[in-house]
Order: structure tokens, then C-alpha cells, then sequence
């Protein structure tokens, strides 16, 4: 088991006609949440961004930068505990239609930044709070 356990996805925007849409799955708990995934060997922490938000979503992005990570330690029956982090992109929308990888999330839409947000506040995971709210201010939107 590696010393840290690494994830890594994003934050997939696209903007038409001036609007700004902004990609949230649900998980396959019912919690509002990002398409993210483990690193597979030989790959970047980006590349491992993209592979997973083409998995679970269907679409094809383009790395802007870097929100965040998150760090936290969890518990693993046999391995005991695992330091883990998750690095979330701002990932700009290139193509693809969205397409459920039902495996492992139930849903993926695109909302407005104030649906996304609400979204996020009301069925999301506390410690991704920041990540959005810190996503949408990339992009320029006032909260």
C-alpha cells in the first residue's frame, strides 16, 4: 500500500452564449460530489484528472489549474490507516455528451454556479465546500 494514497479530478465548466454551466455528479451514495478516481500506475496526477472525469461523466476536458487539495487520513480494514489526497483541477469542457458511468456514480448534469452551489450546500460533502466555492471564483463569479 503506498505511503499516500492518491485521487485526483475536477471541476468541469463550460460556458454558451455567456452562460457558465458548471458539472456535478451525484455518487453512488446520493451525495452531490465531483468525478475523481485513484492514480494508475505510470500516470500524472493531471492525466489521472482527466481518465476519471472521461469515466464516470463522458466528457473530455482541459486542465486549467490547480484548485486544491485535500488531505485527510482514513482507515482501511487491512492496511490500517491511509493518508489520502485528493487533487481537484478546474477543467474546462472540450466534448463528449454526458454519459453516467453508473458503476460508480448514479447521475452527472450541468447546473448554473448558483444551482451548483446549493447543490453542493445542501447534498454535497462539507470538505468539498471550499473546492467549488473556490472553483467558481476562478471563473469569476461573485458569491
Amino acid at each position: 500500500m503506498p505511503e499516500t494514497e492518491i485521487s485526483a479530478g475536477g471541476i468541469v465548466y463550460w460556458r454558451e452564449a455567456g452562460e457558465l454551466r458548471i458539472q456535478l455528479i451525484r455518487d453512488r451514495y446520493g451525495r452531490i460530489s465531483y468525478a475523481k478516481g485513484k492514480r494508475e500506475p505510470g500516470e500524472t496526477v493531471e492525466q489521472t484528472a482527466l481518465r476519471e472525469i472521461k469515466e464516470e461523466t463522458g466528457v473530455n476536458g482541459r486542465i486549467k489549474e490547480l484548485i486544491d487539495i485535500i488531505a485527510y487520513t482514513y482507515r482501511h480494514p487491512a492496511y490500517g490507516a491511509v493518508n489520502k489526497e485528493v487533487h481537484y483541477y478546474l477543467v474546462e469542457y472540450q466534448s463528449g455528451e454526458l454519459k453516467p458511468q453508473l458503476e460508480e456514480i448514479r447521475s452527472v448534469d450541468w447546473y448554473s454556479p448558483a444551482e451548483a452551489l446549493e447543490n453542493q450546500m445542501k447534498f454535497g460533502y462539507d470538505n468539498n465546500d471550499f473546492i467549488l466555492e473556490k472553483a467558481l471564483v476562478m471563473l469569476g463569479v461573485q458569491l
